[in-house]
């Protein structure tokens, strides 16, 4: 055990995170040069295109220097907030984090919230000021700025090019000093931590842990302790570029099981393994079942498509356990999926992979998060609306809570005024407001978690530019005022277009999507009333007026009666054609709720 380290890499959207990874798997000979190739553990285009990393990765490099062989583990986390659970498990699984700051732009949102995290597990930190070779690089003023935030020397940070591949030997070498080796007993029962898992079309779901204590063998009886399942490790082995199959791996060392498990619920990160013979009285502290956080419907354009994005979201729910979906129905919109993610990053990826890789293209309804609902008769009882279907009467309601979130935002100092006003705007409290150094400042909010998932995040992008970085976690449920408001037209309530938004501004986004669907439908034979209504109650109206055809082109001159007669006539048709026309909605109504703002 005394020559294993087991680290991550910490650092924000573009910091340089993948490329660096793929300079250690290059400086240790993990990888010969056939197999070379950028972001070599990013594995979808999605990842590659967006620079992100979205399903985390492991690998097992081997490092030789004077003192002997040691065996390093890198395991890769995703960087953005949405996936926060599953960056925390595999922090848990670490003695030790890179923490790797770009030295052009600085310390930024992500960076400090996922330090945060890797602080309450006590892991050592080495701190890395990556892409130094830039002309745009700062390194001194980055480097009072890591000096304030985790309090190290200046000769503890190592200056690194992941580009150019200088600084990776000093990085490899102060991973094998500076991080403690793991700590664990061989002989105790096993207790091995899930971090992540990831489908195999072949072999079903393969779980990657780390043994904490004791030591797992191939074949023997294993338990999932949080499902209580029972499975036998059928195959177990390290993580190098292809996985090594091994007889035995015990404490402090990272492995993969594979046990013909089928469905990706059944395996949860964070759920502790343990052997069936000699079992471990408690799992490993920390486990959480992921709630999904935001909403949507998905409907096919096509309404013949129902069955086939069925089976596409099940394919895609193999390969992610977070993302849930049930059959709901829309009178606008046909047969489809209330789906619930993560966050708006997760529900892009999702629609994008729909459309990537199984050529089925969506609608999304307006995201929105869950309630608790308490009504009169029984206030001790709470009620879940994911829906605004779902929501209950006015008259029966005692009150309505919704999630708030602790947003961190760091921006330049030019551009707190903008995002202050945003914030507030959105209903948020500021909670406080500190100088990183003269021109970097971090604002903590606590704001709704329903006015995130609109267009908070684009508009936080306008304001300042693109500088600011967002954070956030979850904080709980307060109560509040929300309305149900509907969207009718002649009359007939649109099931898709309804929303369940604060009383505040009730009155100001019904008046605005009446604007936007009087631009966006198309005129009829008829006069289409577009009403927003909370209850009975209306509370914005826009009038379609009707194309009229002009019937008194044929009366040239004569009695004004005739006239008369044929525009009563028109009207008495109008009338009739009113009450049995129905309105089609064109798909971009529907999109362009989303962008009301724009």
């Amino acid at each position: 055990m005394k020559n294993i380290r087991n680290f991550c890499i910490i650092a924000h959207i573009d910091h340089g995170k993948s490329t660096l990874a793929d300079r250690l798997l290059e400086s240790t000979q993990t990888i010969s040069d056939r197999d070379k190739k950028d972001q070599l553990l990013d594995d979808m285009d999605l990842e590659r295109e967006r620079g992100i990393t979205i399903k985390s990765h492991a690998i097992q490099m081997v490092y030789k220097n004077g003192e002997g062989e040691f065996t390093l583990n890198l395991i890769d986390t995703p960087g953005h907030v949405d996936f926060s659970y599953e960056v925390s498990r595999a922090i848990a699984a670490c003695e030790g984090a890179l923490l790797v700051v770009d030295a052009a732009q600085g310390i930024q949102a992500q960076t400090i919230s996922n330090l945060y995290l890797a602080l309450e597990h006590d892991l050592e930190i080495i701190p890395v000021l990556n892409k130094i070779d830039l002309p745009s690089a700062n390194p001194e003023e980055v480097k009072d700025q890591i000096i304030d935030l985790i309090g190290c020397d200046e000769s503890d940070i190592i200056p690194a090019s992941a580009k150019t591949g200088m600084g990776i030997s000093e990085i490899l070498e102060a991973v094998v000093q500076r991080i403690p080796a793991p700590v664990g007993d061989p002989d105790a029962p096993l207790q091995a931590l899930i971090f992540d898992s990831v489908y195999n079309p072949y072999r079903g779901i393969e779980a990657f842990f780390k043994v904490v204590n004791g030591r797992i063998r191939s074949g023997e009886a294993v338990k999932f302790m949080a499902t209580g399942h029972q499975y036998g490790a059928d195959e177990i082995g390290v993580l190098r570029l292809k996985q090594e199959p091994r007889k035995e791996i015990s404490a402090g060392n990272v492995g993969y099981i594979i046990s013909g498990i089928k469905q990706a619920k059944e395996v949860k990160v964070g759920d502790t393994i343990t052997a069936m013979e000699k079992p471990a009285k408690e799992a490993i502290a920390g486990f959480e079942n992921v709630k999904p956080m935001v909403f949507a419907g998905i409907y096919p354009v096509d309404t013949e498509d129902f069955e086939e994005l069925r089976a596409s979201l099940e394919k895609l729910q193999l390969n992610d356990a977070s993302l849930t979906f049930e059959p709901e129905s829309s009178a606008a919109l046909g047969f489809g999926f209330r789906c619930g993610f993560l966050g708006m990053l997760h529900m892009e990826i999702v629609q994008e992979r729909l459309e990537r890789e199984f050529d089925m293209t969506v609608i999304t309804t307006v995201p929105n998060v869950s309630y608790r609902a308490y009504l009169k008769k029984n206030p001790e009882k709470e009620i879940i609306i994911n829906n605004p279907s779902e929501f209950p009467d006015p008259s029966t309601l005692d009150h309505i809570e919704e999630p708030y979130i602790k947003a961190q935002i760091i921006t330049k100092s030019d551009y707190v005024g903008g995002i202050m006003n945003l914030c507030i705007e959105k209903r948020g409290i500021l909670k406080n407001q500190v100088y990183l150094t003269s021109e970097r400042v971090e604002l903590s909010f606590d704001l709704p978690l329903t006015e995130i998932v609109f267009d908070f995040y684009d508009r936080l992008k306008t304001i300042s530019r693109g500088y600011a970085s967002l954070d956030y976690h979850p904080l709980g449920y307060r109560e509040t005022e929300m309305v149900k408001v509907d969207i009718m037209l002649n009359g007939d309530p649109v099931d898709a277009l309804s929303a369940l938004i604060h009383r505040d501004n009730a009155y100001d986004l019904g008046k605005k999507m009446c604007e936007k669907l009087r631009e966006l439908i198309p005129r009829q034979q008829f006069m289409i009333a577009i009403q927003a209504a909370i209850g009975a109650k209306i509370i914005a109206r826009e009038t379609l007026s009707a194309l009229r055809k002009d019937v008194t082109a044929k009366c040239y001159g004569g009695d004004i009666s005739r006239k008369r007669k044929l525009l009563e006539k028109q009207k008495a048709g109008k009338k009739r054609m009113r009450q049995v026309g129905n309105v089609e909605i064109p798909q971009q109504a529907f999109l362009a709720v989303l962008k009301l703002n724009d």
